[in-house]
């Protein structure tokens, strides 16, 4: 059987913040077999741009997307916002730049991009991957992973299979962490109390990590974690599961 020949896509976000994340990914993913390639002309997916309407400004990162991640079997993303730009946006910008090669190569690359979650359960059929975290943990579903890309409870099948994780229910999980990209900046202080609320939300568990799927809540909820001096650390999922030794 031919090994799939997999891109990281590891987003702005990550690459300049949080780049464990997606050096995580690449562990996770050899170790499971895949080639894992990082192409190196990989800029942001315009998600920065389309969120806020800025459609004709998106055109030339939408181009340089279908460029860099054209002819690999898998895209794979740790992250449901910016999958969720690529797989419900992208098209509607390559309609806006009236290129009919532009649109032709969106509706071929699109289908091939995944979130972590997605990838493992679908494409590679698996729900344990061998990690071994033995932590209190907790898992919050963010907004663009549950309401836009609906991987339901993918990222729990995987954390239910860790060995030695005390996996545990959060509370309201399904409400929004109020981060929400700039919907945080115009609106600072809904978003910081909806982040409070999601914190305690997380510290009543009595969990010592709380998990999601996009550096960019987690780092909404940590900062307000951090403010509060609670012992509550914050780990992408593809950490959790590139794990094996026991060590956090």
């Amino acid at each position: 059987m031919n090994r799939m020949r997999v891109a990281l896509f590891a987003t702005c976000f990550n690459d300049m913040m949080w780049p464990e994340t997606p050096k995580a990914v690449v562990r996770l993913l050899r170790r499971l077999g895949c080639d894992v390639e990082f192409p190196l002309e990989q800029t942001c997916c315009g998600q920065m741009f389309t969120n806020t309407g800025y459609l004709d400004e998106a055109i030339l990162a939408v181009r340089s997307f279908v460029a860099t991640f054209a002819g690999y079997d898998a895209v794979v993303a740790p992250s449901g916002s910016c999958v969720g730009s690529v797989r419900h946006q992208h098209r509607d910008v390559a309609t806006r730049a009236t290129d009919p090669w532009l649109l032709a190569e969106v509706e071929k690359v699109t289908p091939t991009v995944y979130e972590l979650s997605e990838f493992l359960v679908d494409v590679l059929g698996v729900t344990d991957v061998g990690a071994y975290f033995p932590h209190r943990v907790t898992y919050h579903p963010t907004c663009h992973s549950l309401r836009t890309l609906r991987v339901g409870d993918r990222p729990l099948q995987l954390l239910a299979a860790v060995r030695g994780i005390d996996l545990v229910e959060l509370p309201h999980a399904e409400q929004c962490c109020g981060f929400g990209g700039t919907f945080a900046m115009k609106n600072a202080d809904t978003s910081v109390a909806m982040g409070f609320d999601k914190a305690r939300a997380a510290c009543d568990t009595g969990a010592e990590i709380l998990v999601a799927g996009d550096n960019s809540c987690l780092s909404h909820i940590g900062g307000l974690l951090s403010r509060q001096r609670s012992k509550m650390r914050v780990m992408h999922l593809a950490e959790i599961l590139a794990t094996t030794d026991g060590a956090a």
